[in-house]
């Protein structure tokens, strides 16, 4: 297998962070698809780590939390019988926190979306901050004793539950019908309503589907192994984090956290391959 330099490293991860599959990747640069999906490996790995290590003792106020789909292999009814109990065939989802206001996703998880994953990732998130927060969250019901059971009544929690009505034409439509309302309820604390939202973190999905092609709906593009979707969301947060100026903040959100005190290159990004 070809051993990349620095440069053509750079060049075929900024094709894959700017949404880019691997074989279209293969095809700007001229480099093998085996090759590509080893740096995959290599650089996701890294970059995990990285982040696991350096986002920490936040000093986060808000935080959003949601689930993203998306499916490995094939989409779960097409999923042979001897492997539909199999993690990693089928549905996979993503679980997402983002602050709202530096736009930092500290962490996530791939996983599976029951009581058991809700449970880790809200103990991750948990981990990772040093204060008390204001938290919301969709209506998801493994969210309720996860967020007991990793945040405690140290935290000011508010579930956000939107109202969709009634349209015929949604039976022969992709997209859902229209939103026209959302109920909010309390559950820990006193949360100001003001504050109490899912946008950011609903914006950081098409963010994520825009940046990863194996996430864009309606498409052929997938990921053949779980743990290759994993490595694709690890690089893209650090590409999110660290690298991609937010327009609204104009700094990155690691800048606007206090974790970085510059705009990374895609060089810096290469150089954790031997760090880690």
């Amino acid at each position: 297998m070809k051993k990349l330099t620095t440069d053509e490293r750079v060049r075929v991860i900024s094709a894959l962070v700017e949404g880019n599959s691997i074989r279209a990747t293969s095809r700007m640069t001229g480099i093998a698809k085996n090759t590509i999906v080893k740096l995959l490996r290599e650089i996701g790995c890294a970059c995990t780590e990285f982040q696991n290590k350096v986002l920490r003792n936040l000093k986060t106020r808000r935080v959003q939390c949601d689930e993203i789909w998306s499916f490995c292999y094939s989409k779960a009814k097409n999923v042979p019988k001897e492997k539909r109990e199999m993690f990693g065939f089928g549905e996979v989802w993503t679980w997402i926190a983002i602050d709202a206001d530096t736009k930092l996703v500290p962490c996530w998880l791939v996983g599976l979306r029951d009581g058991g994953y809700a449970t880790d990732f809200i103990r991750d998130l948990a981990s990772r901050l040093s204060n008390r927060v204001q938290l919301t969250t969709d209506g998801h019901k493994p969210y309720l004793e996860a967020v007991e059971d990793g945040l405690g009544r140290e935290i000011d929690y508010s579930q956000l539950v939107k109202v969709y009505g009634r349209d015929k034409s949604s039976e022969t439509r992709y997209s859902p019908p229209q939103c026209v309302g959302c109920t909010k309820t309390d559950r820990v604390g006193k949360p100001d309503p003001k504050h109490v939202s899912t946008s950011f973190v609903e914006r950081q999905n098409l963010t994520m589907r825009m940046g990863m092609r194996r996430f864009t709906r309606l498409i052929n593009e997938l990921s053949k192994k779980v743990e290759n979707l994993a490595h694709a969301v690890g690089l893209h947060f650090m590409h999110y984090n660290f690298v991609r100026v937010n327009l609204s903040l104009r700094v990155t959100p690691a800048m606007k956290a206090g974790v970085s005190d510059h705009v990374w290159e895609i060089e810096e990004m290469v150089g954790l391959l031997d760090e880690f």
